[in-house]
């Protein structure tokens, strides 16, 4: 029976990573073709919403896909914290769901927010308040709570689960790549501080991890073994105490 639970703990998850990445993967592309997203973010205020009202439905509809790709960061991080077990599992779970949390906020603005801000932008007796409405909320919700402290979140999230899970079911080069898109994605904190450089190491980072997050998934779905330290390892979901003179794996 815990073998089972453990294969459908591990399927579940793979289910929950692979539809993350690949929801990321078509919301990213679909929005550098109608709303030359995320290039746009660089341009004047007036120029983004004008350009946001023309293919409003479809900018919209795209972010509402990328809201649903951050959100299954939460199942995720649940379904590998029990994998994992003990501590790191319970630091995977909170992280997991903390990260959904805080993108899926920060995306939020586009459906939510932007579309009265960009109608109001549009009475010229109102259009100087808009533009100040939507610079505030682009800058709190969108660059330091959705992006820098999402890059930081997700980065770390990353991490965990590479030193926890992706060691313990899958090659080598997976765990490297894990520890790759994590440290890219981390770069994407100086971006705020002008770093140019940044937001390409950022943009790499997540093609890494969307990359990564398919192959994990992958791994997941097809591998018999039981992660050192798991619940179907130890039967009580905490990991078992180092034998003296050994050192733990985590």
């Amino acid at each position: 029976m815990a073998t089972q639970t453990t294969q459908t703990t591990r399927r579940l998850a793979a289910a929950a990573i692979a539809t993350a990445a690949l929801l990321a993967i078509a919301g990213f592309t679909a929005l550098g073709s109608v709303f030359e997203y995320p290039q746009i973010l660089k341009e004047p205020t007036a120029d983004i919403l004008e350009l946001y009202r023309q293919h409003q439905g479809a900018v919209m509809a795209w972010f509402v896909v990328l809201m649903l790709s951050a959100a299954l960061l939460a199942p995720a991080g649940i379904l590998l914290g029990r994998l994992a077990g003990g501590s790191q599992g319970r630091w995977i779970a909170r992280l997991g769901v903390v990260a959904a949390v805080v993108q899926v906020v920060g995306l939020s603005r586009w459906v939510l927010l932007v579309p009265g801000i960009s109608r109001d932008a549009t009475d010229p007796a109102g259009t100087a308040d808009a533009h100040h409405s939507f610079e505030l909320v682009h800058t709190w919700l969108g660059t330091i709570l959705g992006e820098t402290i999402g890059y930081a979140l997700t980065a770390a999230f990353t991490v965990l689960i590479t030193l926890a899970v992706t060691r313990a079911v899958a090659p080598r080069w997976m765990a490297y790549l894990g520890y790759l898109s994590a440290a890219l994605i981390a770069t994407g904190v100086l971006i705020p501080l002008g770093l140019e450089a940044a937001s390409l190491t950022n943009f790499a980072g997540y093609v890494a991890w969307c990359l990564w997050l398919i192959a994990m998934a992958v791994y997941l779905w097809r591998t018999p073994r039981t992660i050192p330290g798991g619940p179907a390892a130890t039967g009580t979901g905490q990991r078992p105490a180092p034998a003296p003179g050994t050192a733990s794996n985590g």
